[in-house]
């Protein structure tokens, strides 16, 4: 999904929480949804209700981040908030990071992990253009998101983003096929620690780490995204009260000093759900300027803001319709200062009937 992407010059990069939405103008027509795409986003989360009409008190009118579009503000109050986001539809849509080798990227992808190019379009007027990437199609699928800016061979990581996790059925034959195609092993099979599960890691040619998890057939093969935060409690509580995510288990590994927690919208074996590591004592990260965001649905892009407004978010891209085109999004950070973007879910269904 290009509209949602911050596709940033390598100098700007330090800017990414107000820099401006690229999109595709010429896109404007938006048509109806299927059946079949409503039921694919929208059928698996349990309690979910159908989009409600925005309620009209409380709102008022500004301008955006960015100061140059239009924006609202809902009011909400805490038990309503609270009760809205367990019953809201959400689900993960893309990871989106930044590549310095568009093709040689999705050379890797497809042939060492696996995945399928979904979709790709280059936007020349902005300098840049994206790939989607997945193990099915992005109605019904947590898709990767690649962004390659014109001329910039290389992004700083930083030591905040730590992995993305892929559950694969044999981690061995998988590493040795990556082997064979030349990939980078930072992490030879073998069990996790402090546990069973049998995982390897892996580098991408940028050098994003992959975990590779031994599990049977999943639903939702790319089914991690890991992230390090200087507060766990924090971090979880602000996740299920400002995201309406459930904290579906926590691991304390005092031996490595660190301590992990994993939530998500629905079980680890058939969502992909995001991984917040707590290293003891270690408070803060760089986080570069190659990882961006995670993409969520949500059925209104402005109470969601003013939910996470309440929770100790902060808003970035105030609520709001996209130049020239209807699809409603909202960005925000974390206490961590980590980046995501809802987006309206009949919006984006749209878009992909395009």
């Amino acid at each position: 999904m290009a509209r949602l992407l911050f596709p940033l010059p390598i100098a700007a990069a330090a800017a990414a929480a107000a820099s401006p939405i690229h999109i595709a103008a010429s896109r404007f027509r938006l048509p109806l949804v299927s059946v079949a795409r409503r039921e694919a986003l929208f059928g698996g989360r349990a309690g979910a209700r159908a989009p409600a009409r925005l309620a009209t008190r409380g709102v008022s009118v500004g301008a955006d981040a960015g100061g140059s579009a239009a924006r609202a503000a809902t009011v909400i109050g805490p038990e309503e908030a609270l009760e809205w986001v367990k019953n809201d539809r959400r689900r993960l849509l893309h990871v989106v990071y930044r590549v310095g080798d568009l093709d040689k990227t999705i050379k890797f992808y497809t042939e060492c992990l696996g995945m399928k190019l979904l979709r790709k379009r280059d936007i020349p007027e902005e300098r840049y253009t994206n790939a989607f990437l997945g193990y099915g199609p992005e109605d019904s699928h947590f898709v990767v998101e690649l962004t390659y800016n014109y001329g910039v061979e290389s992004y700083d990581i930083g030591s905040g983003f730590g992995h993305f996790g892929i559950a694969v059925e044999d981690v061995e034959k998988t590493v040795e096929l990556i082997k064979a195609k030349g990939g980078t092993v930072t992490r030879e099979p073998g069990p996790v620690k402090g546990g069973n599960s049998i995982i390897a890691f892996i580098e991408d040619p940028d050098g994003y780490k992959f975990e590779l998890i031994e599990r049977g057939p999943t639903p939702e093969p790319l089914c991690q995204v890991m992230l390090r935060v200087g507060d766990l409690d924090r971090a979880i509580n602000f996740y299920e009260k400002a995201f309406g995510m459930e904290l579906l288990r926590t691991k304390d590994n005092p031996q490595y000093k660190y301590t992990i927690a994993m939530m998500g919208y629905g079980p680890e074996d058939k969502n992909a759900v995001l991984e917040l590591t707590y290293n003891y004592g270690v408070k803060e990260y760089d986080k570069g300027n190659a990882y961006a965001q995670i993409a969520i649905g949500t059925d209104d892009v402005y109470k969601t803001a003013e939910v996470v407004r309440q929770n100790g978010g902060q808003i970035t891209r105030e609520p709001g319709p996209l130049p020239g085109i209807s699809t409603k999004i909202t960005a925000c950070t974390d206490p961590d200062g980590w980046k995501s973007v809802f987006v309206d879910n009949l919006d984006f269904l749209k878009e992909l009937e395009e």
